[in-house]
C-alpha cells in the first residue's frame, strides 16, 4: 500500500539481501521507522514484541526468520532449532506454526549446502502468496459491502483490532473488501475500534484509513453496541488468529462482544481470513491457547506529547495488578460468515470444506 505516494509491503527483502526490513509497527501512528531483521534474533523479537503482528504476517516473518537462521547454522540441527525458537515467540497466531511447517517441509530433503537459496526462494512465495490471497479475499468481500449500499448516505462498517495491510504483506483481511471498496467508488465510512489494550486500532486501523483517505471514526471499545442500537452500522467485518475446523474464530480480545452486540441487533458480522488460519488440526476454538501478555500493556498507555517523543504513562494504582488475555473466541453461531481468498461460507465445518475440500 503507498505511505506518503510509495508503495510499501510490511516485509520486504533489502536490496541487496540477505536480509530483511520491517515496518516497526510499535512506533506508528507517531513515527515510520523501517527495522532491518538480520539475524533470527532478529526475527524472534519482532514477532514477541509485536513491531510486527497480524496472523499473516506472523507468518511471512517466521518464514524469513529461517532463511536467517539457515544463514549460520544451515544443517539439521541448525533447522530445528530455529524452527522450535520461532514456535515459542506467540502462541495464538496458527500462521506461524504454519509457516514453521511448510519452511520445514521443503527444507526437509534438501542438503544443508542448498537450504539457503531454497529457504529464500520459499520466504518469497510465501509474501507473494501472501498478498495474492488477501486481494483475492478483499474482492469476495466487497461484495458483500455493495449489497449494504445506500443512495443517500455510505455504507457503514465497524471492525475491530487492526487487520489492514500492516497485519499481512500487503492489503490486509478484514480491511481488504474496504480497499477494494474504494477502488470500485463505493462510499464506505469505517467506525474504528481503539482496541485495548494496545490500541491498535487508533494506531494502526486509523492510520491506515487516514494514508488511504477513507472516511473514518475512532470510537471507544464499549461505543459497538451503542453504534449499533442507533442504525450507525450496517456490517461489521473482524480478522482472526486461529479459525477452528468448526468455524470458532480468534481474534483479538473485544471481539467476541462485538460479535454478541451484532446477534443482538440483526447486524451481519464478518470474519475475513486467509485458508492458511484455519487449524484443521483443532475441533472447536475452545481448544485454541488464548496469549496472556505482560500486565503494563494495560496498566501503562503510550503516545506523544509534541509529535516526536514517544512517551509511556501509567493510568492505574501503584499496586493494582493487572489481567491481559490478547485474544478471545467468538463461537460460530455468531458468525454470519467468513470471507476467504476462495469465497465467502458458513462459519461451519460444511461451509469451510465447501472451500477446502479434502481437509479433515
Amino acid at each position: 500500500m503507498l505511505v506518503n505516494g510509495k508503495p510499501y509491503r510490511s516485509i520486504w527483502l533489502e536490496e541487496n539481501g540477505p536480509c530483511f526490513a520491517i515496518i516497526d509497527q510499535t512506533k506508528l501512528p507517531h513515527q515510520f521507522v523501517i527495522k532491518r531483521l538480520a539475524t533470527l534474533e532478529d526475527a524472534i523479537t519482532a514477532i514477541s514484541d509485536m513491531l510486527v503482528r497480524g496472523a499473516p504476517l506472523i507468518g511471512a516473518t517466521t518464514a524469513c526468520g529461517i532463511c536467517l537462521a539457515l544463514l549460520e547454522d544451515s544443517s539439521d540441527a541448525g533447522l530445528e532449532k530455529a524452527c522450535s525458537r520461532l514456535l515459542q515467540a506467540r502462541p495464538t497466531a496458527v500462521n506461524l506454526r504454519w509457516a514453521v511447517e511448510r519452511m520445514r517441509g521443503v527444507l526437509h530433503n534438501v542438503s544443508p549446502a542448498g537450504r539457503v537459496v531454497v529457504a529464500y526462494r520459499e520466504a518469497e512465495d510465501i509474501c507473494n502468496e501472501d498478498v495474492e490471497i488477501n486481494s483475492s479475499l478483499g474482492g469476495h468481500g466487497v461484495e458483500l459491502i455493495k449489497q449494504h449500499q445506500h443512495a443517500d448516505r455510505p455504507v457503514n462498517i465497524l471492525t475491530h483490532c487492526n487487520a489492514g495491510w500492516l497485519a499481512t504483506v500487503d492489503w490486509g483481511t478484514a480491511l481488504s473488501p474496504i480497499f477494494k471498496a474504494q477502488e470500485a467508488g463505493i462510499d464506505v465510512h469505517v467506525w474504528v475500534d481503539e482496541t485495548r489494550p494496545r490500541n491498535q486500532g487508533a494506531h494502526l486501523t486509523a492510520w491506515e484509513l487516514d494514508a488511504a483517505g477513507i472516511s473514518h471514526h475512532l470510537v471507544v471499545d464499549n461505543a459497538g453496541g451503542h453504534l449499533m442500537q442507533q442504525g450507525s452500522v450496517d456490517l461489521c467485518i473482524v480478522g482472526t488468529d486461529r479459525t477452528a475446523a468448526n468455524g470458532d474464530v480468534c481474534n483479538k480480545i473485544g471481539t467476541y462482544l462485538k460479535a454478541l452486540a451484532a446477534f443482538d441487533n440483526n447486524i451481519p458480522f464478518y470474519v475475513a481470513l486467509p485458508g492458511s488460519t484455519i487449524d484443521w488440526t483443532l475441533d472447536s476454538g475452545a481448544d485454541i491457547p488464548i496469549e496472556k501478555r505482560d500486565q503494563d500493556e494495560v496498566l501503562q498507555v503510550y503516545g506523544t506529547t509534541n509529535g516526536r517523543d514517544i512517551t509511556r504513562v501509567k493510568i492505574a494504582p501503584k499496586n493494582t495488578p493487572a489481567a491481559n488475555p490478547a485474544f478471545d473466541v467468538t463461537p460460530a453461531r455468531l458468525v454470519t460468515g467468513l470471507i476467504t481468498e476462495r469465497g465467502v461460507c458458513t462459519a461451519s465445518r460444511e461451509g469451510l470444506l465447501s472451500l477446502y475440500p479434502g481437509k479433515r
